[in-house]
């Protein structure tokens, strides 16, 4: 195994369709140091690249400067990821078609690198540093934009054959032609009801039909659910009717001991959590209802699985490649 020292940092970029998070992160998984970016994605995706190599540069300058060592780094995107080749094969959020991010930060570093899906990286850093330490087999689920997930068993994840595991947001759980078009092409699919986008819209066109609050997050939905507002209600039931519909095939496919919920929606706290755990309950058959728990790393998951993919480089087979 490559000898450590306590100087060691991983370089971490979390790249978002709106701001770039980065952080330096020690071998224990401490956050020392951040920075926020603009991904700046209206440029194209050429520019959005070199804004990536630019920021993991810049955070591998400031380590070096501080009297610490960069070892390796790492890097998430909301895409497609070929995590064994490297490459960002499809993001419709930034442009991405067959982007090597891997080969090109570790070119402009010097470093080993490693390149994630960010919704991943979120559940690996979960189910090692948050709401799933000590549990082996964790369903991650993040909310908002979109809606995506990552199954940990023993702290790793698994991207699938094609890098493309986790897509629960895609589950298509309504039929016919009044189900939701979703982003992906397809109707009915889980995030065309209950992601933070699509909870927000359905508020806002009701709301409209009804001469008032045009302009609304999914957050003042669940603040209007919270005080007893009976418009918000039935939105938001809508939408938990639809996330129990797909977490119940969620929990028939991999039957997790935990369920850990993240992103912008999450943290409406039991607002979300208590009817949900009552809508699996009145959905279940022979399944196991795991418990439903909020996640515990908030923005950070994302820098800090970005973090633990490239300390894995490190430490699990001892070699840099």
């Amino acid at each position: 195994m490559t000898e450590t020292t306590s100087k060691d940092v991983a370089v971490a970029v979390d790249v978002g369709g709106t701001g770039i998070k980065c952080a330096l992160v020690d071998m224990a998984g401490r956050v020392l140091l951040t920075r926020r970016f603009a991904t700046g994605r209206e440029r194209g995706p050429d520019a959005v690249v070199e804004t990536i190599l630019d920021s993991a540069a810049e955070l591998s300058t400031t380590a070096y400067a501080e009297g610490r060592r960069p070892v390796a780094a790492g890097v998430v995107v909301p895409a497609i990821v070929d995590e064994a080749a490297g490459v960002a094969r499809w993001s419709a959020n930034l442009g991405f078609r067959d982007v090597p991010l891997k080969e090109l930060v570790s070119r402009r570093l010097g470093l080993p690198a490693a390149l994630g899906h960010d919704v991943r990286a979120g559940a690996l850093a979960e189910a090692r540093l948050g709401a799933g330490l000590g549990t082996r087999r964790m369903l991650f689920i993040a909310i908002g934009t979109g809606i995506a997930g990552g199954y940990a068993v023993d702290g790793h994840i698994d991207p699938g054959a094609h890098g493309a595991a986790g897509e629960i947001g895609h589950i298509r759980v309504r039929s016919g032609p009044d189900a939701q078009p979703c982003g992906c092409g397809a109707r009915g699919c889980v995030e065309a009801y209950a992601s933070a986008a699509s909870v927000a819209r359905a508020y806002r066109e009701a709301a409209v039909s009804a001469n008032g609050h045009p302009e609304i997050t999914a957050a003042d939905v669940a603040a209007r659910v919270a005080a007893g507002e009976p418009l918000a209600r039935e939105v938001w039931q809508t939408a938990v009717d639809v996330l129990a519909d797909g977490l119940l095939t969620g929990i028939a496919l991999y039957d997790p001991e935990l369920i850990v919920l993240g992103g912008g929606l999450a943290e409406a706290g039991d607002t979300l959590l208590e009817p949900l755990r009552t809508g699996l309950a009145q959905r279940r058959t022979f399944h196991q209802i795991p418990p439903l728990t909020r996640a515990g790393l908030g923005d950070e998951a994302g820098c800090l699985g970005a973090a633990l993919l490239a300390l894995d480089l490190i430490t699990t087979d001892g070699t840099q490649p």
